[in-house]
């Protein structure tokens, strides 16, 4: 079986096209058709729909990608303990974060990792929005919320919840609110999901859930901006509590609303079910999961 052809594949599915992945291997747009019709051949199965926009996996393509991502991890891992021994780490590690929490939590953790092992290198990529572990190549996420994908792992990172917080500077100008209710006559900074705008903000009235919409000037798709916008006093923010600690331990943003507070979410890295997984990989998930478990 040919690693290399296996690699050109999962290639062309994170860069989604031919040509994208042929310059990233400095490979001729009509060689990588070639290596895909030979890899086709060898399987004696159409692996990849292609339209005028876009690839698409076929069932059989999407088995291939599962497998080749086990075996070419396997390859790496054996291949890192004969060259350079069990105690010297290298290769790649691809994961993705939030906006916010990765800048902030993320960010040095991976930065501490790296000073240790000078042969390891990170593509680390920072979004609020959806990302397709699988599809896209990643070795991990950080992810808030619930998980969607039930074929993922998950590895728990304690508790987490979202809290509505404002600035001193804008409670003292617009007072501040009593009851979700009462968000009807503020400016509430929006988050944006990908496609989604998270208007309907999550509280507990008499144990009951209670959806509030909300309402505002401002809206973004970085946590990191939202958090920016609510310490410059421009409204009230629905943030998680890991990203905004600090600014609550020190005075520079209110908690409000927390008696209607909808309680713990989830914390979490979420990762392929890879048969084996890089050392590297699994030493950087422990590194990050051991930070952020402690308080």
């Amino acid at each position: 079986m040919n690693l290399d052809a296996l690699a050109l594949f999962l290639l062309i599915l994170e860069k989604g096209g031919m040509a994208a992945a042929g310059r990233e291997m400095g490979l001729a747009p009509a060689s990588v058709s070639e290596r895909l019709a030979a890899l086709e051949r060898h399987y004696g199965a159409t692996l990849l729909r292609r339209t005028t926009r876009a690839l698409h996996l076929t069932d059989e393509g999407r088995v291939l990608a599962d497998g080749a991502r086990r075996l070419l991890a396997e390859a790496a891992e054996l291949d890192a303990r004969v060259r350079a021994g069990t105690e010297t780490l290298s290769g790649q590690i691809r994961l993705s974060a939030p906006e916010d929490l990765g800048r902030r939590r993320i960010v040095p953790l991976v930065d501490s990792f790296l000073e240790r092992h000078p042969a390891v290198a990170v593509d680390l990529n920072l979004t609020d929005g959806y990302v397709d572990i699988v599809g896209q190549g990643l070795d991990f996420a950080v992810r808030h919320g619930l998980l969607a994908d039930s074929s993922l792992k998950v590895r728990a990172l304690g508790g987490n919840r979202r809290v509505a917080c404002a600035s001193p500077a804008y409670l003292a100008a617009r007072g501040t609110p009593r009851h979700p209710d009462d968000l009807a006559d503020h400016d509430c900074i929006v988050m944006r999901f990908g496609q989604n705008i998270d208007r309907a903000w999550p509280f507990l009235i008499g144990g009951k859930p209670h959806r509030v919409m909300v309402r505002g000037q401002r809206v973004a798709n970085d946590g990191g901006l939202v958090r920016q916008w609510a310490l410059e006093g421009r409204g009230i923010a629905l943030k998680s509590v890991r990203d905004v600690d600090d600014d609550l331990a020190e005075g520079r943003l209110v908690e409000v609303l927390a008696a209607f507070s909808t309680g713990e979410t989830a914390l979490q890295i979420v990762y392929p079910p890879l048969a084996v997984q890089p050392r590297r990989v699994r030493l950087l998930i422990d590194h990050i999961a051991d930070a952020l478990r402690r308080p």
